[in-house]
């Protein structure tokens, strides 16, 4: 789905966000006497499209996901790159379904999580149970009932999948607990990866509700859930994972191939549209170099596998490979040279 950038003012006065998250919005816009303010967040617009019909126990669980671009004021000595930003995008899901339904909706939150950990090549990580301070209450909205409910079923949920985690008190949200992924790159620091995050508190302020089995109104429970979380922070963290070094299917360009001379240009270029053909990130450096050079600068941008092309592989129909961290692994013909690649990026090495 796709919401809008700014919201009247009344809607995050309901959400709470007004009264609990003020520090870190941007002051209000006026239009025509109206206020509004850019979104911190984009549950506040996800509830109002539920909210939009009748809905009926069967119809849950209802799930919606958004690239959604937010603004958080952040003081100027805080920002950092891409870590740290006032705008950012993220992929942004809300769940609506029946407490029957929560214990198994944050499983798959958490099997979807691991799936991406695993994929990116995450393979250490920190669990945290984001809590209220006990000695803060008022920084929070709902009662204690409420907010223990939620932390019983994120830890139901987290027992059930065996992760170990440890307990954050003063790190929830101020709608709700939350699990939070810690994702540890190669020199073991840490960045903020997933997050799940359980909502008695919003339903109740928006009277999101359901037609149940018996015909009556009840509460809804709603999870916020990223993934990804800021894809500009993501990104940052994952060049410092890789120190740029991407593995073959995650690098912006898998291939370069480099002539050696001008007369091997027209073969390279073929070489480079059936790589493009196969759907590989290929590129063709027929700059009017010398092949070191070329070779040196495809090393430093850290590119996957170098083709080298000169009379001979012209006359034999083949290429010179040479793959990073390797050098040359010797000669063999292109489509010999596509079916590794494209074992390689399948398996994700």
């Amino acid at each position: 789905v796709y919401t809008p950038h700014i919201a009247k003012v009344e809607l995050w006065e309901r959400s709470g966000h007004m009264a609990w998250f003020k520090e870190s919005m941007f002051p209000p816009m006026e239009v025509e006497e109206q206020g509004y303010l850019l979104k911190p967040m984009n549950c506040p617009f996800h509830i109002l499209m539920y909210k939009s019909k009748t809905r009926s126990y069967r119809d849950l669980p209802i799930r919606w996901a958004e690239l959604g671009t937010v603004y958080r004021y952040e003081r100027s000595g805080v920002l950092q790159g891409m870590l740290r930003v006032r705008g950012f995008t993220q992929d942004d899901a809300h769940i609506f379904c029946r407490p029957d339904q929560l214990e198994d909706e944050i499983l798959g939150v958490l099997d979807l999580a691991e799936f991406m950990l695993t994929t990116f090549g995450y393979t250490e990580y920190e669990v945290e149970l984001s809590v209220r301070d006990p000695e803060a209450k008022e920084k929070y909205i709902g009662d204690d009932a409420v907010w223990e409910q939620a932390e019983e079923a994120l830890i139901r949920a987290l027992e059930q999948k065996g992760w170990s985690y440890s307990r954050r008190e003063g790190e929830a949200k101020f709608y709700g607990p939350a699990i939070d992924i810690k994702m540890l790159d190669a020199l073991g620091r840490g960045w903020q990866g997933p997050t799940i995050q359980v909502d008695f508190n919003e339903p109740e302020r928006f009277d999101v509700t359901y037609i149940g089995e018996d015909g009556a109104e009840h509460r809804v429970v709603m999870v916020h859930r990223t993934v990804l979380g800021s894809m500009e922070r993501f990104v940052g963290g994952l060049i410092e994972h890789y120190g740029g070094a991407f593995p073959a299917w995650l690098a912006p360009v898998q291939v370069v191939v480099i002539p050696i001379t001008d007369a091997q240009v027209p073969y390279a270029h073929e070489i480079g549209r059936r790589l493009l053909e196969e759907d590989f990130r290929a590129e063709v450096d027929d700059r009017n170099e010398r092949v070191g050079y070329k070779i040196r600068e495809a090393e430093l941008q850290k590119v996957p596998y170098m083709l080298v092309v000169g009379k001979r592989e012209v006359e034999e129909g083949t290429v010179s490979v040479r793959k990073r961290g390797e050098g040359d692994i010797g000669r063999m013909n292109p489509e010999e040279f596509i079916d590794r690649l494209r074992e390689e990026v399948e398996a994700k090495l």
